[in-house]
């Protein structure tokens, strides 16, 4: 397979530069939305308090405090509280509907277990990281893997059987140090934070939406800066979805690219990695119709997808029915080959 592609030069810590203050940019943006919803909930509550006050003159009100926002603080306490859970639960989360079990020297089953957590072990000393991850055997043929967690003394890994068996030790090294690169790098916590703040966005927008339509049937709220701001809402309520799946989409995309380069970066060597990923792509287009049927019969896997190593949608295969399965949420394998310097023939 080596001489399917060329290698070149890449300059790593320039991708990782830009890629880390691209990610900072998407969070920000999510708490700016954030921050602006919970604002149209107190004009809205509290204009009703003001009859005669405008849009304009409420939101100015709320912002020099004049008012309190009260809405936006208990918004923002709700949202702290959710963050608290999945911190708790965050692994239990990731691996919902999988058949799994955690390998440490003590549990391991074979000797591609024992070899899987020695390679993470390996690896986990090159990239200097101090705690060595909690590891997850999933039993699936398909070839995948994710890390998840909030901080490096939390994070785990897992990896499918699949990829185990079918990637040689070089291939598996590569693999690994990518879900090391994540944890490095700390993107799995802001990726984690960004899906529950947009969960919370719209469910907080649906919620306004329909307070505002049903009170306005039943109350003359019919002024003009009540149906200013209920148009707002209704636009919010239609763009906002979109916008937060491709921010999720941009964070994601970036993330991979910053992982790659930060397991080339590892490896000394950009070949490893770039037979993985092609193994794994012509993987999953070979066996397109089991692995369609292995990935939708497992809850969760729109929260898994976007941490996998490789999106399935690439392949035409669908984890689920959201509008998230209509986007991938991986660059292309070309353009992360390209990026860490290889070139297809």
């Amino acid at each position: 397979m080596t001489d399917q592609f060329e290698t070149g030069a890449a300059d790593w810590r320039k991708v990782l530069r830009q890629n880390t203050q691209r990610t900072r940019l998407v969070i920000l943006t999510y708490l700016l939305i954030y921050g602006f919803v919970g604002l149209l909930l107190d004009t809205y509550f509290h204009m009703r308090l003001y009859p005669g006050v405008s849009v304009g003159q409420m939101i100015e009100m709320l912002l020099t405090f004049q008012v309190m926002p009260t809405c936006t603080l208990l918004a923002l306490a709700i949202a702290a509280i959710c963050v608290v859970v999945t911190y708790s639960f965050y692994d239990k989360l990731m691996l919902l509907g999988t058949e799994y079990f955690e390998i440490s020297p003590q549990t391991a089953r074979t000797l591609l277990d024992t070899q899987v957590y020695n390679v993470i072990d390996e690896m986990r000393i090159a990239a200097g990281l101090r705690f060595m991850p909690k590891v997850f055997m999933i039993e699936a043929d398909y070839m995948n893997a994710f890390a998840s967690g909030f901080s490096e003394a939390s994070a785990m890994i897992a990896i499918t059987r699949g990829l185990a068996e079918k990637l040689d030790r070089a291939e598996l090294q590569a693999v690994l140090a990518h879900e090391l690169s994540h944890i490095r790098h700390l993107d799995i916590k802001l990726t984690l934070f960004a899906a529950v703040l947009s969960n919370l966005i719209l469910m907080l927008i649906d919620m306004l939406f329909w307070s505002m339509l049903f009170s306005g049937n039943q109350r003359d709220e019919r002024d003009r800066g009540g149906n200013q701001l209920f148009m707002i809402v209704m636009v919010l309520r239609y763009a906002l979805p979109l916008i937060t799946v491709m921010l999720s989409l941009y964070l994601s995309r970036t993330r991979e690219f910053m992982a790659d380069s930060g397991a080339v970066e590892l490896m000394r060597d950009n070949q490893p990695l770039g037979r993985a990923l092609m193994k794994i792509s012509e993987d999953h287009v070979g066996h397109q119709a089991q692995y369609s049927v292995d990935y939708q019969k497992t809850a969760h896997e729109n929260v898994r997808r976007a941490a996998y190593i490789y999106d399935p949608s690439q392949a035409g295969i669908s984890a689920g029915g959201s509008m998230n399965a209509l986007f991938s949420t991986h660059p292309q394998i070309k353009e992360r080959l390209k990026a860490i310097g290889i070139t297809l023939r």
